[in-house]
């Protein structure tokens, strides 16, 4: 299955020894290594004139001599200010590239996805694979039993944290905590994250009006905060969805449907959307007699993001397909602390807390 945008955060409970970023990873006689991962220096965000969002990238080194396999993580936000935050993969050969713009340790503004260069030589589609993810009320989960992520021996991770400052600027000291064995040891089945997402274009609620209520000038106006990436973002979205970019069907809820390519098992399944999010389905096979609706969330909560395990397990065959569904409630967007004294404005696709996504975010093995 294409993967596609900005997985399930894994933590489990154990005794972490201090490692600060660069120094050799602590093993136990087991091999177990536990570790915590930070930035070299704290991080202040301050947003584009006229935008309250801020996507920052820092290097991490977890120093691994040999291939392990990470069985659990913990993000540790700094600050509220902290709106969501993934740690990408970069195999030994691009590691040099991506410490070149780490900035000395600050780090560098990296909307949408990070990138390094010849990254196209490690992206599925849209970016470099994951090994976490972090969103608000994620808390404590743990990836299914017999199950890791793998990370080659010389490799780093980006840690890539997206800050919204309506609350604040407070500087932030964010941390990873990471538990691995060593691969040559391990029996364990390799997870792959997996984004499906599907594209919102929700109108502005009746009887509220306003310049960004036009959807190319919210279109426009989401450029000019997050870079013209964004807008061909959401443009991409609707064409791989089978819709009409320019002018597709517009309301309250919106699906895509993403055709399976190989045989695997889905293990987790974690919705994601932003502040005007209602309910998510997830289903197997659409419109067929077969069928069956794999994750079911109709209370969304953005503060309690929580992966859903599958239990048991879903054997997905090739050739089937898999649709992901979302519904929003617009009206949120004078209520909410965080976006009332906002503009009014029609919602796409966007990076920032008062756009919006439907994202089902799929911890995949093979089968």
């Amino acid at each position: 299955m294409t993967a596609l945008l900005a997985g399930a955060m894994t933590f489990a409970s154990f005794v972490t020894l201090q490692a600060p970023a660069g120094a050799s990873a602590p093993v136990r006689s087991s091999g177990t290594v536990h570790l915590v991962l930070h930035s070299a220096h704290s991080f202040t965000p301050r947003p584009p004139a006229g935008a309250h969002d801020l996507y920052h990238c820092s290097v991490v080194n977890p120093n691994f001599k040999q291939d392990m396999m990470v069985t659990s993580s913990n993000f540790r936000p700094g600050t509220k200010e902290v709106h969501h935050a993934i740690l990408y993969r970069v195999p030994a050969e691009y590691a040099a590239q991506a410490w070149a713009q780490n900035n000395h340790g600050k780090g560098w503004t990296c909307f949408s996805e990070p990138t390094v260069s010849g990254a196209a030589a490690i992206t599925e589609f849209s970016g470099m694979p994951w090994l976490c993810g972090w969103a608000p009320g994620h808390g404590a989960s743990i990836l299914p039993a017999g199950t890791a992520v793998p990370m080659q021996a010389g490799s780093v991770l980006i840690m890539q944290i997206h800050y919204n400052t309506l609350i604040g600027h407070k500087p932030d000291s964010s941390s990873i905590s990471l538990t691995a064995v060593p691969t040559s040891k391990s029996d364990l089945k390799t997870v792959t994250i997996q984004q499906l997402p599907a594209p919102p274009e929700i109108p502005c609620p009746a009887g509220i009006t306003g310049p960004l209520c036009d959807r190319a000038a919210s279109i426009a106006y989401t450029a000019k905060r997050f870079g013209p990436n964004a807008a061909t973002t959401v443009y991409g979205l609707e064409a791989i969805c089978g819709r009409n970019p320019m002018n597709p069907p517009v309301g309250n809820s919106t699906s895509c449907t993403w055709p399976v390519a190989t045989d695997e098992v889905i293990r987790q399944i974690t919705p994601h959307m932003h502040l005007l999010g209602q309910s998510m389905t997830v289903t197997l096979d659409p419109g067929t007699p077969q069928a069956r609706v794999l994750m079911n969330d109709p209370h969304y909560n953005f503060d309690a993001q929580v992966a859903d395990s599958l239990s048991p397990a879903v054997v997905v065959p090739a050739g089937s397909t898999i649709q992901v569904s979302c519904t929003y409630n617009p009206k949120l967007r004078q209520f909410n602390p965080q976006t009332k004294n906002l503009a009014p404005q029609f919602i796409t696709w966007g990076d920032g807390s008062a756009d919006e996504m439907c994202l089902a975010i799929l911890a995949t093995t093979a089968n």
